[in-house]
C-alpha cells in the first residue's frame, strides 16, 4: 500500500500505521465509544423489556472497548521503547482519574449513564495525552 493510499483512508496513518493527526484519533475513539453505548443501550433496553431488571443498572465503562482496541493498535505501531511506554501509562492512569472523577460528579445519574460519561472523558483525556506525549517523547528520545 503506498503513502497516498494510507491516507487517504480515515484514520490517516503513517508508513509505521501510527495516527497522523489528534484529530483523527479522537475522531475514530470517539466513534468507537458512541457505537460501544449505543450496543450498552441496544441491550439494557432488550433485557429491561424481557426480565424484570430496570433500565440502566449496566456499568457504562463497558463503552470504552471499541476505544482501548485502538489505542492498543496505535500503542503496538510504535516502536518499542520507552517513550511509547510513558505516554500509554501517564495517559492511562491520568484518564482514569479524570473518568472517576466525573462519574463521581454524575453520581446521581444510573450506571449506565454515570459509566458512559466517564468513559467519554477517560476517552478524551488518554487520546490527548497519548498524542501529545508519545510524539513529544519519541522527538525528545530520539
Amino acid at each position: 500500500m503506498s503513502d497516498e493510499e494510507q491516507q487517504r483512508g480515515f484514520p490517516r496513518r503513517d508508513a509505521e500505521g501510527r495516527i497522523l493527526t489528534l484529530g483523527d484519533l479522537l475522531g475514530v475513539s470517539l466513534a468507537g465509544l458512541v457505537i460501544g453505548v449505543l450496543a450498552l443501550l441496544v441491550f439494557e433496553f432488550a433485557f429491561a423489556t424481557v426480565g424484570d431488571s430496570g433500565f440502566g443498572g449496566t456499568n457504562g465503562w463497558l463503552a470504552v472497548i471499541l476505544p482501548l482496541w485502538l489505542f492498543w493498535d496505535e500503542f503496538r505501531a510504535w516502536e518499542f521503547g520507552a517513550a511509547r511506554v510513558v505516554a500509554a501509562l501517564a495517559g492511562l492512569g491520568l484518564g482514569v482519574l479524570a473518568g472517576l472523577l466525573a462519574a463521581g460528579l454524575a453520581s446521581g445519574l444510573p450506571a449506565l449513564f454515570t459509566g458512559a460519561l466517564a468513559a467519554a472523558v477517560f476517552t478524551v483525556v488518554y487520546a490527548v495525552i497519548w498524542f501529545h506525549g508519545v510524539h513529544w517523547l519519541a522527538r525528545r528520545t530520539g
